[in-house]
């Protein structure tokens, strides 16, 4: 795929397709993470003088539904940026082109949540034939949702030149790191909450893993459908069905043996430690224990590659934090090895310990980095590899 270096986009109106899909909490962004990596895109454009034109959804809220404007995200970018940020509240149609056209070299619009509108997630043509009358060329920096198969990820890239963003380059190389040209032993770290779709691709990290540590919901799952303990709640037959296909006696497995359990999240009740076949059936498992994190650690020690992917507890209560952020703490040590995490839960685990920079990559993408490490076809990127002397059309 083409990168920006390969292209002169002086006087050109770039619409570069972002990931502003950021937590907001009493209208304020609780995390920035995702808008500042997509920064030095945005800063090389403006610098070589383009006329940039952002992109991004913003939740799911239905058509016309203005409870998640992307207006919001207009303040951050301009702290960020150190600029002006003009905002359209229209994604395609008159006012988007009049604005787009109205734009100077170096000026910077954002539109408004594509998820207005109904094209986006159907995977319009008409859709995309719109959004590429605002633009004259395509830039891709949304790699955290490059698994969807969307108007503006996978349709839009065939209408106009397309190139990969800086970000999203470093994604493909640091990712592509983790399974081809990887230091062994290689440990990865899969926790956090999407049990399916983590049980499905852990058959391919088997492959070319030399450890898989679980945490968190998807731990807890496998222990329960495998008979090893009791406890709630009992999760629905798809899932059962992976994971009974599952071998748990694989050495390269590890399981917690020990556990933090309590009746309900808060920990109101009461919270106790005990071993993960001594889980009662009104307990659930919140946090791996002070043994698992230290056989945890020991193996984090010994490896010479580290890949993580989820809290290891229910990290947003502060009492069952503690696995998360001591094995957090455990692989920022690890100065001469290749580091890799990603994922909403872990960054916010990373941000909190005060770690962030101290991994060697971290990614901003959560199902779509499990999905590029597990070697499934990203659309995203598929659309980005097709006709690289520019667009093919439909």
């Amino acid at each position: 795929m083409l990168s920006l270096k390969d292209y002169n986009f002086k006087d050109k109106k770039v619409l570069v397709r972002c990931d502003f899909n950021v937590p907001i909490e009493d209208n304020k962004i609780k995390d920035d993470f995702r808008i500042q990596k997509t920064l030095p895109t945005i800063e090389y454009l403006k610098n070589v003088g383009a006329k940039i034109i952002l992109m991004s959804h913003m939740k799911r809220p239905g058509v016309q539904n203005q409870k998640f404007s992307l207006k919001i995200i207009v303040p951050k970018l301009e702290e960020l940026l150190k600029a002006r940020v003009k905002f359209c509240n229209e994604c395609v149609g008159m006012k988007a082109k009049w604005k787009t056209e109205k734009l100077k070299s170096g000026e910077i619009l954002l539109l408004e949540n594509l998820r207005h509108h109904k094209g986006e997630e159907e995977n319009d043509k008409e859709f995309a034939k719109s959004l590429a009358e605002l633009g004259e060329v395509y830039v891709n920096e949304a790699f955290s949702v490059c698994h969807r198969n969307h108007t503006s990820l996978v349709l839009l890239p065939k209408l106009l030149p397309h190139f990969a963003g800086l970000q999203l380059e470093k994604e493909i190389e640091s990712l592509s790191r983790i399974s081809k040209t990887v230091k062994k032993p290689l440990c990865i770290i899969v926790g956090g909450k999407d049990v399916e779709f983590e049980i499905k691709v852990v058959e391919k990290f088997l492959e070319f893993s030399d450890h898989i540590l679980f945490g968190g919901q998807v731990a807890n799952v496998l222990l329960r459908v495998k008979g090893i303990c009791i406890g709630k709640p009992w999760p629905k037959d798809e899932i059962c069905h992976l994971v009974k296909k599952m071998n748990l006696t694989e050495t390269k497995i590890h399981l917690p043996v020990d556990v933090l359990v309590s009746p309900d999240k808060k920990g109101d009740i009461y919270i106790r430690e005990t071993g993960a076949g001594s889980i009662r059936k009104e307990e659930e498992a919140l946090d791996i224990g002070k043994e698992t994190i230290t056989i945890f650690s020991e193996i984090i020690k010994n490896s010479q590659t580290i890949f993580w992917s989820g809290a290891l507890g229910y990290f947003e209560n502060e009492k069952f934090s503690q696995g998360t952020k001591k094995i957090a703490k455990t692989i920022a040590q690890k100065n001469d090895c290749f580091t890799v995490a990603g994922g909403g839960d872990t960054v916010r685990a990373l941000r909190e310990c005060n770690v962030l920079d101290k991994f060697s990559f971290v990614s901003t993408g959560g199902t779509a980095m499990l999905s590029f490490l597990a070697g499934e076809k990203l659309p995203g990127l598929e659309a980005l590899e097709e006709s690289k002397d520019h667009s093919i059309g439909f």
